[in-house]
């Protein structure tokens, strides 16, 4: 299971951007206002799956724009995702 602090250090690993403050609230926050360009988006899912053994489809992981999305999807029983 993948928590949303866990989430956190992925995301501190592919750079923060200057004003982006990842420890509060940013469940809802899309991707791209925390400043996660699409290609920032492919290296979280990457590390995501080195961590949780989880692969997201390039294109799945564009389609997940915030937080919670990812978190929900990476935890999802196995076939429902």
């Amino acid at each position: 299971m993948l928590t949303l602090d866990d989430l956190r250090e992925i995301m501190t690993t592919c750079g923060v951007e200057d004003g982006v403050d990842l420890y509060a609230d940013i469940t809802d926050v899309p991707m791209e206002d925390l400043g996660y360009d699409s290609l920032a988006r492919l290296q979280i899912a990457a590390l995501i799956k080195d961590r949780t053994a989880v692969a997201i489809a390039d294109d799945k992981v564009l389609e997940l724009e915030t937080p919670r999305e990812l978190l929900d999807f990476v935890n999802a029983p196995v076939g429902v995702a």
